[in-house]
């Protein structure tokens, strides 16, 4: 079983940071059990964190100790090895694009798949599963617009479109216009009134 464990490691260190592990992409190493026991008893020993269930990281070690992966690069990955599309939420794409200054004290993000919690160390970070119009245009610059559109709600969505058709560049509104019918009805509206305006 140690060996199997040192292999895990090995293969883990391999990898670049915030990269998830998961049994079932080390089964070249040995049984589906064994493989399960080895990623436990390393996540006890601190050579590994349990993000989530069947999710581990590889921790990152440097002069000041050793810490968990950045929360991007951690949703980034598991994104990719999941086929899933992750992005920030509204409220974080609002601030980003000055349409608020309330800045996001928990880590929130959008997912195409289900809803979850991973821990990063001391961290939560929260999946919330999303409707597929808000993860449409993913993380282009006019996928931050829908979000952060979606979160400010109808009732400021007309004033926040006026400063986006400012701040975006002209091809990114285009891209939120031709969008435009997967909104919903109120969403929509607004974003072709504006196109015309």
């Amino acid at each position: 079983m140690q060996r199997l464990a040192e292999q895990i490691l090995t293969h883990a260190e391999g990898l670049p940071e915030g990269a998830p592990l998961a049994a079932k992409g080390l089964l070249h190493l040995g049984s589906r059990a064994g493989v399960d026991q080895a990623l436990s008893r390393l996540a006890e020993r601190g050579q590994l964190i349990r993000a989530g269930r069947g999710v581990y990281l590889r921790p990152i070690k440097s002069r000041f100790g050793t810490r968990a992966p950045s929360v991007e690069q951690a949703v980034e990955a598991l994104a990719a090895q999941r086929g899933e599309v992750i992005v920030p939420t509204g409220a974080a794409e609002a601030n980003a694009l000055g349409l608020t200054t309330q800045v996001p004290v928990r880590s929130v993000y959008l997912t195409s798949g289900r809803s979850r919690t991973l821990s990063l160390g001391k961290q939560l970070v929260e999946l919330r599963h999303a409707p597929r119009w808000q993860l449409a245009l993913g993380k282009r610059p006019a996928g931050s617009a829908v979000r952060a559109l979606a979160w400010l709600g109808p009732e400021q969505a007309e004033t926040a479109l006026r400063s986006l058709k400012q701040k975006l560049p002209a091809a990114a509104f285009d891209e939120l216009v031709t969008a435009a019918p997967q909104f919903p009805t109120w969403l929509a509206r607004s974003v072709v009134k504006e196109a015309h305006a």
